[in-house]
């Protein structure tokens, strides 16, 4: 069945209505955004989760930051895996100390298969820490969140070969369809479950509902 992450949450509130409609990864922006959580949030978001999942998994975002910050915030906030979204190397990403999402950014006008992407999976995947690869949007200077969708077959080839987790433009309208489309081992959603800038939670439910039909 596919897998869940449901990303951007700053509360505990969302955190557990995500758990609760079956969610199996909740992700935490540390990252600058609108979604942005301090260490402290993070720290009470992550104890709710233990409280109320044994198999849920943590996830804390970052781009482009310093690697001993990242492993020094993942200790001490008790998170399961990182969420690398920026322009991080290979090298950079084995001196991360938790198991490792890499994002790669698809350029959303595409038709053929981006060959660029497909080499930074392969350039990265041989990486033991390397858990799984996310693709997401490429949106000129933002690295996430920003609800618009790449061109899904550029995922299709990829999907075949390796677990990836499908993100960008994704909603409880669509996300059945993409699953169907790209066969990824997972999606990834923030923007497409909130309402005016805020987490929504029957959005959310039915994203999760959709996703696991």
């Amino acid at each position: 069945m596919t897998k869940v992450k449901i990303c951007g949450i700053s509360d505990k509130k969302h955190a557990i209505a995500a758990i609760e409609a079956g969610a199996d990864f909740i992700g935490m922006v540390f990252a600058k955004s609108v979604r942005q959580v301090t260490p402290e949030q993070s720290k009470e978001i992550v104890d709710a989760i233990r409280q109320a999942s044994t198999t849920v998994k943590t996830v804390g975002v970052f781009v482009n930051t310093p690697a001993d910050e990242i492993n020094r915030i993942a200790r001490d906030c008790d998170l399961d895996m990182v969420q690398l979204s920026g322009d991080e190397s290979r090298e950079y990403c084995i001196d991360i100390e938790k198991p490792v999402i890499k994002a790669i950014h698809m350029q959303a006008q595409r038709d053929d298969t981006d060959q660029t992407a497909i080499f930074g999976v392969e350039h990265i995947s041989d990486n033991d820490n390397v858990y799984i690869i996310l693709l997401d949007t490429h949106v000129e200077g933002k690295y996430g969140g920003t609800g618009m969708s790449f061109n899904w077959k550029l995922a299709q080839s990829i999907s075949a070969e390796y677990p990836i987790i499908i993100a960008g433009g994704l909603e409880p309208t669509n996300v059945k369809k993409a699953i169907e489309k790209m066969k990824p081992w997972g999606v990834d959603v923030s923007s497409g479950v909130e309402t005016d800038g805020e987490k929504d939670i029957a959005k959310i439910k039915k994203f999760i509902d959709e996703a696991k039909k």
